[in-house]
């Protein structure tokens, strides 16, 4: 069983992308699954992020403060002004518009992790990053949504913080209390929940992607460059940031992955509960849940294959 979790989450991508095709192949079978599905799992995704942390992987905010803050800064203005700046250029209708804003405007995504792990980058700094942006979301992704897309649309800054809060925050302390209470328990289930997690995604990605089978087949190419963009771009904007900055490479490495990587699951959850009336807006989020982990495999084996300098 252990070796099967292992294969499943160490090809999520594959995972991922398999869910989106078969989705798109056969919307009405993934339809039965409703939108408001998507909350729990996500929910549950956050949990099992929850179980694998202790309080010495957030020891780093306190270590190494200026690291953290170069890369959360980074990651709340890079990707909202790139998502803002990219549904500009290509002119996107409102809906499309508000998909990217969201994700843009998410936090971190879990895989991150996996990804700087893969990428031989800074692990502590990843997590702490990750971490970090995740506490902020319940403020930060509301108000930065708000400034970028309320002119567009009606953004209920209120409601998206509760969101976050019930859907990220509450439940990974319920991981962390979990472990804390139960620790030999939690220890045996880590071993499994990166296939959980890597499950869940794909079964977010086919629901969101099957909900919209038709108007995605029909138009989707643009929203598909535009999301592969705002990733590629992400990615190589946070990099240049480590650089200039004089970082290691295994800290540019880091910021780099954690810029480009967002949590496109909360981004389409969002978008689901709070802007029914724009059912596109969801689109987004589930490409770039697709694309990421595409990419991210493909940039842990670049930064890999070349040497680091140190932490």
């Amino acid at each position: 069983m252990k070796k099967l979790c292992h294969y499943i989450s160490e090809y999520m991508a594959v995972l991922v992308l398999a869910a989106a095709l078969l989705a798109l192949a056969f919307p009405e079978f993934f339809g039965q699954l409703r939108p408001t599905v998507i909350n729990y799992l996500l929910g549950l995704v956050m949990f099992g992020m929850g179980l694998t942390l202790n309080l010495n992987d957030f020891r780093i905010v306190f270590s190494r403060p200026k690291d953290i803050f170069i890369g959360c800064a980074s990651q709340f203005t890079v990707m909202p002004l790139l998502a803002w700046g990219l549904a500009r250029l290509f002119q996107l209708d409102e809906a499309l518009a508000l998909g990217v804003i969201l994700v843009g405007c998410c936090p971190g995504g879990t895989a991150s992790n996996v990804i700087t792990y893969l990428a031989k980058g800074d692990l502590a700094l990843s997590v702490g990053m990750t971490g970090v942006s995740t506490l902020l979301a319940p403020l930060v992704t509301p108000l930065l949504t708000w400034a970028l897309a309320g002119k567009d649309v009606d953004v209920d800054v209120t409601s998206m913080f509760l969101s976050i809060l019930c859907v990220v925050i509450l439940p990974i302390i319920l991981g962390l209390l979990l472990k804390w209470i139960w620790p030999h328990f939690t220890e045996k289930a880590t071993d499994y929940l990166p296939a959980f997690s890597s499950i869940a995604i794909a079964v977010i990605v086919a629901i969101v992607i099957a909900a919209n089978a038709g108007k995605l087949l029909t138009g989707g190419l643009l929203i598909v460059l535009v999301v592969m963009l705002h990733n590629i771009c992400g990615l190589g904007l946070g990099y240049l940031i480590g650089r200039l900055l004089g970082l290691s490479e295994a800290k540019k490495r880091a910021i780099s992955i954690e810029v480009g990587m967002q949590n496109s699951g909360l981004a389409s959850s969002l978008a689901t509960i709070h802007f029914a009336t724009y059912p596109l807006a969801t689109i987004p989020g589930a490409i770039f849940s697709v694309w990421h982990n595409l990419s991210g495999a493909a940039v842990a084996y670049l930064y890999r294959s070349r040497k680091t300098e140190g932490n």
